[in-house]
């Protein structure tokens, strides 16, 4: 007998935030089946009421409680076709950990997600900012996703050319934000021939102090160690992984940088373009293990903002906008915050 669906009242969101921030949501409900889906919309504080969609809430800076309808994307399973002798498409729903679900791709012998090993969140949200580490991005994989509409109420799929990827970016999080809600995603992954990427940040550095062999499972377990050693793991101390995101600046400006600052972090993105280490700027600014009252910057990577207990989200929202005032005077660069301000 299935449980009919329902909307729940005064929830609270400390659970739902990797941040661990204190928030309420006015109506909560959570999505487990796609065909529930329909009912919520009929429902009139649906129609009624603002909404945010929740993934894996990594990817969130609550400032507030919610006075509106919090849905969380709740939808479970995978699945695994052979296309080829060297290809198969696993997917996932949208609810499914992405962290577990690379872990599975691995136990299936199934290449190109290992660089992307441990970044917090689910796999329908991964695709909204196109989540990138160690030279690889969602959309170097991705075959296809569906997603629904929330304005033409249809299910449609969508290639990896249709989602428009940029930088930590997507149709879904700029053109079309909010129109959409991602129910699945489908990757190609290979089965053999594997590309590996060992060449970006400390992968190959890890890889030779181990004295491993490079396969999609020592850089995973590569990628894990380095991310474990310079990341807080969420589960005790909040946070949401990298709070900012890396800026491209002009070559000309790279170079007037580096010259006073000879040990400047940056790549190529382009012919007249480099991306410079976000994280370099905010320890060479001085704000790396940062702290006012239980909201800080993290001691070991400056990029990431951390909830040492008690933080309210505005407090973090605060030191964020003075840590970008702090880098646009010293450096003459914008930075843009990664995550969500809610």
């Amino acid at each position: 007998m299935s449980v009919m669906p329902k909307i729940e009242e005064r929830v609270s969101l400390k659970g739902y935030n990797t941040f661990g921030l204190a928030a309420e949501a006015r109506y909560f409900f959570s999505l487990e089946r796609q065909e529930d889906l329909e009912w919520l919309l009929a429902q009139e504080i649906y129609k009624s009421q603002p909404t945010l969609w929740l993934g894996g809430g990594s990817n969130m800076l609550l400032t507030q409680d919610y006075q509106g309808l919090v849905i969380k994307v709740q939808l479970r399973g995978t699945s695994l076709e052979y296309i080829s002798e060297d290809e198969a498409l696993f997917t996932a729903c949208a609810g499914e950990n992405w962290h577990h679900f690379v872990l599975e791709s691995l136990a299936h012998n199934l290449g190109g997600l290992e660089n992307l090993s441990l970044i917090p969140g689910n796999v329908g949200t991964a695709p909204i900012q196109n989540i990138g580490a160690y030279g690889v991005e969602i959309k170097d994989h991705l075959k296809w996703l569906e997603a629904f509409d929330l304005e033409e109420k249809v299910l449609r799929k969508f290639t990896a050319e249709e989602c428009k990827f940029g930088y930590r970016d997507s149709l879904f999080k700029s053109q079309e934000r909010g129109r959409y809600v991602i129910m699945r995603v489908s990757f190609r992954l290979s089965r053999k021939n594997h590309n590996l990427r060992i060449d970006y940040g400390a992968i190959r550095a890890e890889l030779a102090a181990r004295n491993w062999e490079p396969t999609i499972h020592s850089i995973s377990e590569a990628v894990i160690a380095i991310r474990s050693s310079k990341l807080p793991n969420p589960a005790e101390i909040g946070n949401s992984g990298s709070f900012f995101k890396n800026p491209v600046i002009s070559k000309e400006h790279y170079l007037k940088l580096k010259e006073e600052y000879p040990e400047l972090v940056a790549y190529p993105a382009g012919e007249k373009q480099m991306k410079v280490a976000a994280g370099w700027l905010i320890e060479k600014a001085g704000w790396k293990g940062f702290r006012e009252g239980d909201a800080g910057v993290h001691n070991k990577q400056a990029l990431v903002l951390v909830n040492y207990g008690e933080a309210k989200g505005q407090e973090i929202k605060n030191l964020a906008e003075n840590i970008l005032h702090s880098i646009y005077t010293t450096f003459a660069i914008r930075l843009e915050i990664e995550v969500n301000i809610i």
